[in-house]
């Protein structure tokens, strides 16, 4: 049984297709990169699979089931990580992730320390994001990844504004994650230098809008 599955799927803008419509079955333990060219839609597939875009075609299935009557159980699986951040840039690195721990039930065996640590934040536990850079604010929106084991991971250029031994050390986790039995769905501009990654390719819809 397919985890995630889209039928005939396109998303629309102006009642015109923004990619030619697809069809596609993704697995737990697979990796996915959604690929085309710069407005083909990338980015507004995903967040209509999160549900933060209600404008396309075609069925999307959680587990055998429409997404509409599976709503509530598939946003309880799921961890989108879009481009911001998603951080509260008043709070410390530290509270933004007992609230994220929080929500997945974690925060009994969160290791702020050590997950910021691992991001490359050590000692920043405590300073408030708003005294932080764009990179520093980035990074502490990636450590959930080091304690969220939603089955699904979406994640949009989760590589933008981290250097290189950051992209190698998100590659790893995701790699791992995927090894465990989890999903990732990604859009990156970095080549993937992961073993057996799967492409989703958009065609951009000729005559469509740009995203």
């Amino acid at each position: 049984m397919a985890l995630l599955q889209l039928n005939k799927f396109t998303c629309t803008r102006d009642d015109e297709p923004l990619f030619v419509p697809i069809d596609v079955s993704i697995h737990a333990g697979q990796i996915v990169q959604v690929a085309g060219p710069n407005g083909a839609g990338k980015t507004t597939l995903l967040r209509s699979l999160c549900g933060l875009f209600d404008s396309y075609e075609g069925e999307i299935l959680w587990q055998d089931m429409p997404l509409a009557k599976a709503r509530f159980e598939f946003l309880s699986q799921l961890l989108y990580l879009g481009h911001q951040p998603g951080i509260k840039k008043s709070l410390t690195a530290r509270e933004n992730l007992q609230w994220f721990a929080g929500i997945k039930g974690a925060v009994q065996t969160l290791d702020v320390e050590g997950v910021l640590a691992k991001v490359g934040l050590a000692g920043y536990a405590d300073i408030p994001c708003h005294q932080m850079s764009a990179g520093q604010h980035r990074r502490v929106g990636l450590a959930r990844l080091h304690f969220d084991t939603s089955p699904l991971w979406v994640l949009d250029e989760p590589f933008t504004a981290i250097d290189k031994l950051g992209v190698e050390r998100l590659e790893g986790l995701i790699e791992a994650r995927a090894k465990a039995g989890g999903t990732i769905l990604l859009t990156t501009h970095q080549a993937l230098s992961f073993e057996g990654y799967t492409t989703i390719e958009l065609e951009k819809f000729s005559g469509g809008a740009n995203v």
